[in-house]
């Protein structure tokens, strides 16, 4: 008996030492009200943390800070690749480091409202995860066709030439083929869909167009969910889906169940095109984009989105509440056979090392066009912002970072 008092005492004491030496996660406060350390301060070597910042901000990309002119000598010169939404000049060379919730350190104008491109995707499948998480989205295996209901858009059409136009379609149906019948929003989440088709004047196939121009009006549909192509116009396709489901604007519903509760800046907005808008219960909303391909998409500062990384850090957890849940954000990290090194967008993986061969395989991206990133470290609990960095060179400057680690 003795022996077992003995045993439960030290049981009893391991736990209250383990207790102690673990703090309590921590979670920034809302606003500017967030708690910084110097590098040293959580052991890491100030030198090379200096280092990295150095080498990022001398590696800053080299498209024009007019974003307009980028987008047309770059996706512009596409078939249909006129912008649609709004551009904005870009900032230069900017990024945060945070360290256990704290930031260690800071480059550039983190206030800066900039476009953010691709990495509005992530935001975008963050509504996809609360319309699941609350039983709106029965199962991300569902063909989606089932939840859809009549689009109408809100293209002004006078009675004169209504005559000129009967027998036309008056609604838009994204899922009236067998072919397009069978995606499920598993598959536009992972951008294997091959849906088909044309949304906001934009062809699917004038995206990324194949260098075969005898492909781009009769190309072979392949099996959705066996064949990955990033592909813009069915991310519009998503989000278009993702609004009828909710049947409001999918920022207010970022901006009430996530952005407000991490506290992020009121200063983000997320636009789509100058013609995205439809009618849903006798109200106009616009339909987002899913990136800046044609403009619009996601305008944010560097601090808003390390709010946003350290979220899916703390696997959709803040503070005391689960925004996401652990099954969503498991999924979100989850490869697919047709891209191990994609789960949900824009969730890259570091699949056996690929992208990242300095970084843990646990780590992931949120990555859009510019270079603008943000890193996701589970391993080592970091997230890092950077803004305007070479794509080529970002592998380095995360090297770089890891570097000041013991």
């Amino acid at each position: 008996m003795q022996k077992l008092l003995l045993l439960c005492l030290h049981l009893l004491l391991t736990v209250v030492v383990f207790a102690q030496k673990t703090p309590p996660v921590y979670y920034p406060a809302l606003g500017e009200a967030w708690e910084r350390r110097t590098p040293a301060e959580m052991g890491l070597n100030s030198a090379k943390i200096q280092e990295a910042i150095d080498f990022a901000i001398a590696q800053e990309s080299l498209i024009p800070a007019n974003l307009e002119i980028a987008h047309y000598q770059s996706f512009g010169r596409e078939p249909f690749g006129i912008g649609v939404g709004p551009f904005k000049e870009r900032g230069t060379a900017a990024g945060i480091i945070v360290y256990k919730g704290y930031i260690i350190a800071e480059w550039g104008n983190v206030h800066q409202v900039d476009m953010t491109f691709s990495v509005t995707k992530s935001f975008l499948s963050a509504t996809i995860g609360l319309a699941i998480d609350r039983g709106l989205i029965n199962d991300v295996n569902d063909p989606v066709y089932k939840y859809m209901a009549p689009i109408v858009t809100t293209e002004p059409t006078s009675g004169n030439f209504r005559a000129a136009r009967i027998g036309e379609p008056q609604t838009i149906d994204l899922f009236a083929t067998a072919h397009n019948r069978k995606i499920t929003w598993d598959h536009l989440l992972r951008q294997t869909s091959n849906w088909e088709g044309t949304l906001w004047d934009k062809p699917d196939w004038a995206d990324r167009p194949d260098r075969d121009v005898t492909k781009w009006l009769n190309r072979e549909l392949q099996e959705p969910g066996t064949v990955y192509e990033y592909n813009d116009v069915r991310v519009n396709v998503l989000a278009l889906a993702a609004l009828n489901v909710w049947r409001r604007p999918l920022p207010q519903v970022l901006k009430e169940y996530i952005m407000d509760v991490i506290g992020a800046s009121p200063t983000w907005r997320w636009f789509g095109y100058d013609h995205s808008w439809v009618i849903i219960d006798g109200q106009m909303m616009q339909a987002v984009g899913g990136g800046g391909h044609w403009g619009g998409g996601m305008f944010i500062n560097a601090r808003d989105m390390a709010r946003f990384g350290y979220l899916t850090l703390r696997r959709g957890k803040w503070d005391n509440k689960q925004l996401l849940s652990e099954n969503w954000m498991q999924m979100s990290r989850t490869p697919t056979p047709a891209n191990t090194n994609y789960g949900y967008m824009n969730w890259f993986l570091n699949t056996g090392k690929k992208e990242m061969p300095s970084a843990p395989e646990n780590a992931f991206f949120h990555l859009g066009n510019g270079t603008n990133m943000i890193y996701v470290d589970p391993d080592n609990e970091l997230v890092i912002v950077a803004r305007w960095i070479k794509n080529d060179e970002k592998g380095h400057f995360v090297e770089r970072v890891l570097a000041a680690f013991p």
